[in-house]
This record gives structure tokens, C-alpha cells and sequence, in this order.
């Protein structure tokens, strides 16, 4: 195990331990029933359990579940046909003009040119604030919003595995600062996956010497398709099946609850990142999902974390201090701290 994945590990073991014990001790399985519940694995079940299976995209335990906990009822996350087009058109229009956040990537890391630390961190809050802001054309502060989405992102997640039912303050902030039920569910995607992401990035590229690679502008795309591949920012995806069908063999009756691991799927857990041999564009793919649902951001976030490492390989930072997140909604750190290597 390298230095990189053996820091990363400590995310999951720190934030999220039962989960990870449990589906450490499911892996070997392509799908496993456990009551009515179907934990899925493999690559196949995976893409069958998207594309194969009828889903009720808003009952309790399911992604849109948990999303209408996190921010209202009007949301993205089970949106179907003309709105999901929508939403991706909404996204691609954040990547046609000039990226906001690479201001803040400009004015954040000077300290590292000088001898200083950066709380990558704190940088992923602002530029997914940044950019949250700009997507939804709203004044919020960017940090405020970005910590506001993180918030109701947690609480949402945190009711969901211990079965509370509450009126959520946090959410009720979220939508206030983005202006719509919708618009807050696009600042918890914005925000979310990304404040996960880029720091496990950066301490991946600092503890496998991989910022050469991230410098270069031949090799940095494959680099990005790697690091999402295997970092997984959003680890399993929640479903619950509105009809039957089967999964990796196994059958689904209507009203299981699917475990779908994007983890497992794009092979996160045994192979490594490589820019010279990376995983087929169809597996690294699987992070955001798979058939027409799949995540409208992924562009963005590419896009976000190749103009990140782009900064920060400038620097060739190394890790001095890093803290589990151990209430954040997906697993990460909630500092790390980084100085010019």
C-alpha cells in the first residue's frame, strides 16, 4: 500500500468506520442481499442497478430522499428528461466563461510562495463557494454559502442513518442564500463533492510525487480521470428499487434499498492511479454515475480540480498537519494543511 493510499484510508476509518467495515467485509461479493437491503459491488451490478433497474428517485433512503431532507422538495437529484437537460445546460454554462475560482487559487496559495502553510481546506470552501455564487447568480458570501450547503449536507446524511425526522435549520439557511429549493441542492453538489476531493488530491499528489505529472499539460487530464477515480469523493450511492428486476445476477423487488459502491465499481480499491496505464474512461466514469442520471457536474469538477493542481504543483507542496473530518457528509479532511516542498 503507498504512502498516498495509506493517508487516504485514514478518511475513511476516521469519518466513516462502520461503513467502511462493512463494506470492506462485502467487496468480495459483485451484490449481497442483507435483508431487504442489496449492497452492489461489482462493475456490472453497478451499471445494471443505474440503467436496469426502475428507481423511485424520492422515497426515503435514496439520494432524492436525502436531498429533499438536505433542501426543499423542488430538487435536482430526481429530476428526469427535459429538467435534467436543464440542469446539465445550467452547469456547461459555468464552464463558458473565464473560471471564477481561479482568482481565489491566485490570492489562497501565495503563502506558500513566501515559506507559509495553505489549509487546502479552507481553499476547496472558497472556490466551491466561488463558484456555487456564480452558478446560481446570487450575492451570498461564498464562504458562508459554502459552508452553509456543507451544513445541510451533513445534518441531511446524519438524520438519514440514524432515522431522525427534523426540521432542518440548516437547510432552511441554504435555501434562503440560494434562492430556491434547486438552487440549494446545486450548492450541496457544488460544494460537497469537491471540498471532499481536492484536498484528498493534493495529499495524494504530495505523498506519490505525482506533481510533475499534475504540472504537464499532456498528462494532467489523465491525471484528473485517475485522482476522481480513485479518491471517489461520493463513495456509494443510495437507491431504492420502484419495481423488480435484478442486479449482478441477484433479484430486486420493488422497495429495496440498493447500495450501488462507486468505490467498488471503478475499481478504487485495488488499483492505484496511472497516467501511464489509467482505467478505461467507462470505469473512471462510474464516480458520477452511469446512464442518463448521471452527475451534470462532472465537467465542472474536472474542471475545477485540473485548474487546482495546476496552482498547486507550482509549489510541490508537502502535507505538515491533517484532521479527519468526522461530521462532513462525504469523507474528508476538515484540515490540511500544506507548505512549498
Amino acid at each position: 500500500m503507498s504512502r498516498a493510499r495509506r493517508r487516504d484510508r485514514l478518511v475513511y476509518l476516521g469519518s466513516h468506520p462502520f461503513l467502511f467495515a462493512l463494506l470492506s467485509a462485502t467487496r468480495f461479493a459483485p451484490a449481497m442481499r442483507i435483508g431487504r437491503t442489496v449492497l452492489v459491488h461489482g462493475t456490472d451490478g453497478y451499471v445494471d442497478g443505474l440503467t436496469r433497474v426502475r428507481l423511485d428517485r424520492t422515497a426515503p433512503g435514496s439520494t432524492g430522499g436525502i436531498a429533499r431532507a438536505a433542501g426543499g422538495t423542488d430538487v435536482m437529484f430526481d429530476e428526469s428528461g427535459p429538467e435534467h437537460r436543464a440542469t446539465r445546460r445550467a452547469v456547461g454554462r459555468t464552464l463558458a466563461v473565464p473560471p471564477v475560482w481561479r482568482d481565489v487559487l491566485r490570492q489562497r496559495l501565495r503563502p506558500l510562495a513566501t515559506g507559509g502553510t495553505v489549509d487546502v481546506v479552507a481553499v476547496a470552501v472558497e472556490l466551491t463557494g466561488v463558484t456555487a455564487r456564480a452558478l446560481l447568480g446570487v450575492d451570498a458570501d461564498p464562504v458562508h454559502l459554502a459552508e452553509s450547503a456543507r451544513r445541510a449536507a451533513a445534518e441531511a446524511a446524519r438524520d438519514h442513518f440514524s432515522r431522525r425526522k427534523r426540521d432542518s435549520q440548516a437547510a432552511r439557511e441554504l435555501v434562503a442564500l440560494a434562492g430556491s429549493d434547486r438552487g440549494a441542492m446545486l450548492a450541496v453538489a457544488a460544494v460537497n463533492t469537491m471540498v471532499a476531493a481536492l484536498p484528498r488530491a493534493v495529499a495524494w499528489c504530495a505523498d506519490d510525487h505525482l506533481w510533475a505529472a499534475a504540472e504537464d499539460d499532456e498528462t494532467r487530464p489523465a491525471l484528473v480521470d485517475e485522482l476522481l477515480r480513485v479518491l471517489a469523493p461520493s463513495p456509494l450511492l443510495p437507491r431504492v428499487a420502484a419495481g423488480d428486476g435484478q442486479v449482478a445476477g441477484r433479484g430486486v423487488r420493488g422497495g429495496d434499498r440498493l447500495i450501488l459502491v462507486a468505490r467498488h465499481a471503478a475499481q478504487a480499491h485495488h488499483r492505484r492511479p496511472s497516467i501511464v496505464d489509467p482505467a478505461p474512461k467507462s470505469v473512471a466514469q462510474l464516480v458520477f454515475g452511469a446512464g442518463p442520471h448521471a452527475c451534470p457536474g462532472a465537467r465542472l469538477a474536472k474542471a475545477q480540480l485540473a485548474d487546482a493542481l495546476t496552482a498547486f504543483a507550482a509549489y510541490r507542496p508537502v502535507v505538515v498537519r491533517a484532521k479527519v473530518d468526522r461530521t462532513a457528509a462525504l469523507p474528508g479532511w476538515s484540515t490540511m494543511e500544506v507548505r512549498a516542498g
